[in-house]
């Protein structure tokens, strides 16, 4: 298995002191670099270990803190936390950057040749980074087919990848319409991919000790989406040496 090295980073962001784990691959040049966003419950061990694979793979990769270092494990306080959230562009574009500028100032990472990936709630603020105009070789979510405001879909530059399970609730067929309506709307080279059987956040293996409807793991389809999230970067992002 190829060495890779990790370490925390701290930083400031929506008045908090941002958290982060960034993993390096082994050697000494400059890589492509990924960002990797959280589930509305925040960043945990899940994003720490996809971090850790990409770094494996060649990448750099950040897996950035939303919530100033907390796990909101109880839904109601994630809930508190992240509707308002969701419901502010800015905030969540301010979050991305925050996260971003660390990423693209880290020695190893190319800043030119960047991806956002994320998870629910961090796979919004992937799209917002988008939306926003940022320079992005790929942007891959899971859970997250949120939708901007008018016309600023325009200025997504780059692929975007959306996976979401086919009975999840928080992401039904209406949201799953109103996203690919967009998308195409702004004339996005745009992918949508539904996995039958599916919960809300059903790559995330630790949500099976949240009680709420609509919520689960799904192991088969955990796996398989994160396929097709290295097959986008392998395709919008090669590592070459």
């Amino acid at each position: 298995m190829t060495t890779i090295t990790t370490r925390t980073v701290e930083y400031p962001a929506d008045n908090l002191t941002m958290i982060g784990h960034l993993a390096l691959p082994a050697g000494t040049g400059r890589r492509p670099a990924v960002l990797v966003g959280p589930e509305g419950v925040g960043l945990s061990d899940v994003e720490r270990r996809r971090a850790d694979a990409l770094a494996e793979l060649g990448y750099v990769a950040l897996a950035f803190d939303i919530h100033g270092g907390r796990y909101l494990a109880d839904p109601e306080d994630m809930l508190a936390r992240c509707m308002p959230l969701l419901s502010d562009p800015e905030r969540m574009r301010g979050i991305g950057h925050a996260a971003l500028d660390v990423l693209r100032a880290e020695p190893r990472a190319d800043p030119d040749r960047t991806a956002a990936v994320g998870y629910g709630t961090g796979g919004a603020i992937a799209l917002e980074l988008g939306r926003d105009g940022v320079d992005l070789r790929a942007i891959g979510t899971v859970n997250a087919l949120t939708t901007g405001r008018p016309g600023e879909a325009a200025r997504i530059r780059c692929p975007v990848w959306a996976g979401v399970g086919s009975e999840d609730p928080i992401m039904p067929p209406a949201q799953r319409d109103a996203f690919a309506a967009e998308m195409e709307a702004a004339g996005v080279d745009w992918r949508l991919v539904v996995y039958g059987g599916a919960l809300h956040a059903f790559h995330h293996p630790s949500v099976d000790h949240i009680v709420r409807p609509g919520v689960g793991y799904h192991p088969r389809h955990a796996e398989r989406a994160w396929r097709d999230v290295i097959a986008l970067l392998a395709e919008c992002l090669p590592v070459t040496d």
